[in-house]
């Protein structure tokens, strides 16, 4: 252990007793004039940002939406996301997001459990919303639309349909945030549903507080302090970081909002003064081309994005200098993809990390500290004030050792409140303070944590246990693959067989029956692939996650 590790380590943080109320006055008295947001042509300040909220928190009070309500973020990545966002909170309400690309049946469904009184849309998935809403206890549709809107053939009494911006207008540029606790419930986040039904975490304000002053502690080496009602940041003394310099630079915004990993980070970046450029659609050659243009300094995504991004020929063309952070998260990331990610941005500190809707965002990522050592296919160490440990699978009693593979659990200010409706679920995965993230890990001599598989996505074969995680890290090390999924097929009393599922490389060929070889030759005999699907595109979901449950319905 170096002594730089150690030092990083004994860092413990103080949490501010506030809530994400205060978050946009607080960023507005820190960074004012500077540009928070830029959207295309349009370029929201920070003073600007804190005026909007407080219009929209106040359109809230004035249709009724008090403290402890529910309002609905129906939003794709746009500025006005941010505003709806932080003039929900400011309000008191929680928010409770979703993609607004989900069909009307999963929208009602969120909508009914979530109890939602309000929803932010925009016009392209208005109809839908209204379709979902019929009904409900939804009383007032904001719609982001350079158009005036109307209900059309639904029945307009219910609600009070308008457009977003003529909505502000009507309300002053100064709210009072609310009076709510660190124990009231900021977001209702729905998880990926990547192994099952989604379900909603219940976020409180005191997991996001906590959870965004661990980032800024982590990555930025500042410590989040509460002055006159209001947030700012102090340096942490001790700590050199390779990070986020407050005040300075920008982050280019692919993932979308609506997802925790995205979300969080937002608020982190937005805290450290960060200008969030919002990319819309991911394209490699675009991004690139706002990289550069914005001089970021902080990038965030998952595999799939960077994989596409750092092979891309315009990164041989591009000016890519100024980004210092890249920073991996929503699914585990390959090691060919690393390394090229190495090459693309030669002055960035690579930062793979690790967490899940659960855990609020953010568990471990690895160290910007300097004098410590990057760990190949690690996620790095806790964050602060965070604990973790691998215990036997179906065993909560026992710990294993280091280098042994077991179910992760962790405990920390992250850790949310479980699972709205769902107190079985809750009672199953919340025990004691602590979380079973129903992921497979180990640690290594040092304590840096690497993920095998989620439990759920371990196959068993032949009595022997078969890490998918392992089996695909090989497969995208063959000359012909792109990227590569591993799930199980039935095989009666035997248990479950490997199945590949690959996508080619531009211009290759895959030959199944070279491709199992292959992986023969690496693994041992119960690890063989045995079979091989070839695929344009593996099925994702917007937050990067390779869609399993799709993979298996194609096997079956």
């Amino acid at each position: 252990m170096t002594s730089a590790r150690s030092e990083w380590l004994d860092t413990a943080l103080s949490y501010p007793q506030t809530s994400m109320t205060v978050w946009a006055p607080s960023m507005s008295a820190m960074y004012g004039d500077r540009a928070a947001v830029v959207d295309g042509d349009r370029v929201l300040s920070y003073r600007e940002l804190d005026e909007k909220s407080a219009q929209f928190a106040g359109a809230l009070s004035a249709a009724g939406v008090v403290e402890h309500d529910v309002v609905l973020m129906h939003l794709g990545n746009c500025a006005d996301f941010h505003v709806a966002y932080y003039g929900a909170l400011r309000v008191g309400a929680a928010v409770t997001l979703v993609n607004p690309l989900q069909p009307q049946p999963g929208l009602r469904r969120q909508i009914e459990e979530t109890g939602a009184v309000a929803a932010v849309t925009q016009s392209q998935q208005f109809d839908t919303l209204l379709g979902a809403s019929a009904d409900t206890a939804i009383r007032l549709i904001a719609v982001v639309s350079d158009d005036s809107v109307e209900a059309g053939a639904v029945d307009t009494m219910q609600f009070d349909t308008v457009q977003f911006d003529e909505l502000l207008a009507r309300h002053s540029t100064e709210f009072e945030p609310a009076q709510v606790s660190g124990d009231d419930v900021a977001h209702i986040a729905y998880t990926g549903g990547t192994t099952g039904i989604s379900k909603g975490v219940r976020v409180l304000h005191r997991n996001v507080v906590g959870n965004v002053t661990q980032m800024c502690g982590w990555r930025a080496g500042y410590q989040t302090v509460v002055n006159d009602g209001l947030v700012s940041l102090e340096k942490i003394e001790g700590l050199d970081i390779a990070g986020v310099v407050p005040g300075e630079g920008a982050t280019i915004v692919v993932s979308p909002l609506f997802h925790a990993h995205a979300l969080i980070n937002t608020s982190f970046l937005l805290a450290c003064g960060l200008t969030q450029v919002l990319a819309g659609r991911f394209d490699p050659a675009r991004m690139l081309e706002l990289i550069e243009t914005h001089h970021a300094s902080y990038i965030t995504g998952s595999p799939a994005m960077w994989h596409a991004l750092a092979t891309h020929p315009d990164v041989a063309t591009r000016d890519l200098s100024t980004v210092r952070v890249v920073s991996s998260g929503a699914a585990p990331i390959d090691h060919v993809t690393l390394e090229a990610l190495g090459v693309a941005f030669p002055n960035a500190t690579i930062a793979e990390g690790y967490g899940l809707t659960e855990g609020t965002c953010v568990v471990t990522a690895m160290p910007l500290v300097r004098g410590l050592g990057y760990r190949i296919g690690s996620v790095g160490l806790p964050v602060f004030d965070t604990q973790i440990e691998i215990r036997p699978q179906g065993d909560t009693t026992a710990t294993v050792g280091p280098n042994e593979r077991g179910e992760l659990w962790i405990r920390g200010p992250q850790v949310t409140d479980g699972y709205l409706g769902h107190p079985e679920i809750t009672a199953e995965q919340y025990v004691d303070g602590w979380l079973a993230t129903g992921d497979i890990a180990y640690r290594d001599d040092d304590g840096y944590l690497f993920i095998a598989d989620r439990a759920k996505d371990m196959l068993i074969y032949k009595g022997y246990n078969v890490y998918p995680r392992e089996l695909e890290e090989i497969l995208v090390t063959h000359p012909s693959v792109s990227t590569a999924a591993v799930v199980g097929r039935d095989v009666g009393a035997t248990g479950q067989e490997p199945v590949a599922f690959v996508v080619p490389l531009a211009g290759a060929d895959v030959d199944e029956d070279e491709l199992m070889a292959y992986v023969a030759e690496r693994v041992l005999p119960y690890k063989k692939i045995r079979d091989v699907v070839v695929l344009d595109a593996l099925p994702t979901s917007a937050a990067g996650k390779i869609l399993k449950t799709d993979l298996r319905a194609q096997l079956a």
